[in-house]
């Protein structure tokens, strides 16, 4: 492994050790906390509709030159989800509280996500030798080990060890991220946005001449939407799922842990991998693969089947995300890339947005059944969707567009 994929592995892991306390563990930390589901849900929605809509503005923000940097983004973000911390640390069962700073650090983990990712196309560009898939199937399985070791000491110790380790992981993220200097001789050169025909290209900022030269990234991302509805409904209510099923947080940890270390073998080899199957097909694979996921947990009758469900991460998350980041480095122009990234984040947290209003509301009115059959029908929809936009329309289109 070179000096420049450990730290970038260092990044990810830490990022995703955070990601599971944060995230994975939201649901536990609210209902601890005095929150019912329609309200962990209200809380998790609008963290995501935030979330949505700031991405992409960031991201055009950090695609034209000027201060605001991929990397300078990330520290920022990473202060602002310490600092959060601290104050959950100090408010405990103070509703109004939690809900502010829970919803603001859920939004800004989600927000430097695809900022990370294109931190490591810019660096690999600027000279840096970093093997994106082994880091980012790292940065998974250090997601299942703190899942693996996090649910046992929840149970026993309580809710506040999930913001210890937030903390933690947020310090290594900003001493990882200080020392990890791009090449200074490749990254200023003023080439960056030059085609190979010569002309130097135009960042496409406004929705619409984005949506003319990418039409087939475009309609995918309405499947994304559909696969990341019945993804996050899984992921946000595991904790209900699995107490329907007979479990408890030592099971969330298990289920955790599997669904993410089944990640790491797929992300290391997904460089083999795209030399046999395309960006293209390999993402409609990973929707059918989210449908399948999802369907099993409609008939599951304990918790055998849910780890059945979760071994489809495999082929699921585990592709879409190294498949997705490819296929905007591979088929958008330089200056659009960060962009890019952030639609495809952007989709993910509106799936989210439907995920959270409408699963919350189901498990308080009607039950965990009907909350599945109904994710199982959205994704099989958008199965359908990504599947035309991959194969039936252009993925760039050339020329000067308006």
């Amino acid at each position: 492994m070179t000096r420049d994929t450990l730290k970038y592995t260092l990044l990810n892991a830490a990022y995703f050790a955070a990601f599971c306390t944060i995230h994975a563990y939201a649901a536990v930390y609210l209902l601890a906390n005095g929150f019912n589901n329609t309200e962990v849900g209200i809380l998790l929605a609008v963290a995501n509709i935030t979330s949505a809509v700031f991405q992409p503005v960031i991201a055009g923000i950090i695609d034209k030159p000027g201060f605001l940097t991929n990397k300078r983004f990330i520290l920022i973000s990473v202060a602002v989800i310490f600092a959060g911390c601290i104050i959950l640390m100090c408010a405990p069962g103070k509703k109004m509280i939690i809900f502010l700073i829970y919803a603001l650090i859920y939004m800004i983990q989600f927000a430097y996500q695809p900022v990370m990712t294109a931190l490591c196309f810019e660096y690999q560009k600027a000279g840096c030798n970093i093997f994106y898939g082994l880091a980012r199937g790292l940065g998974s399985a250090s997601f299942a080990v703190t899942s693996l070791i996090i649910g046992p000491v929840v149970e026993e110790k309580g809710i506040a060890v999930l913001m210890w380790v937030s903390i933690a992981a947020m310090l290594i993220s900003a001493v990882v991220m200080i020392s990890f200097v791009k090449p200074k001789e490749s990254g200023d050169s003023g080439e960056a946005g030059v085609q190979a025909g010569g002309e130097r290209s135009a960042a496409h900022n406004s929705l619409s001449s984005f949506a003319k030269t990418y039409p087939a990234f475009i309609l995918f991302l309405l499947a994304t939407i559909c696969f990341f509805f019945a993804h996050n409904m899984i992921n946000d209510f595991m904790i209900q799922i699995i107490r329907d099923l007979g479990g408890k947080e030592t099971e969330l940890g298990i289920a955790n842990f599997l669904q993410a270390i089944l990640e790491l073998p797929v992300m290391a080899l997904i460089g083999l991998i795209l030399k046999k199957i395309s960006a293209e097909k390999l993402l409609i694979i990973s929707g059918i693969a989210f449908f399948v996921k999802i369907l099993i947990l409609v008939f599951a009758n304990g918790m055998p089947m849910m780890y059945v469900s979760q071994s489809f991460q495999l082929f699921a998350y585990a592709v879409f995300i190294p498949a997705g980041a490819y296929y905007v480095s591979s088929t958008m122009e330089e200056l659009d890339q960060v962009k890019g990234q952030a639609f495809i984040t952007s989709a993910i947290t509106i799936g989210g947005v439907f995920s959270n209003f409408i699963s919350g509301y189901i498990l308080d009115h009607f039950s965990i059944k009907v909350m599945l059959v109904t994710g199982s029908a959205v994704c099989a929809i958008g199965v359908v969707i990504g599947a035309v936009a991959m194969t039936k329309l252009p993925h760039h289109v050339t020329g000067k567009v308006n």
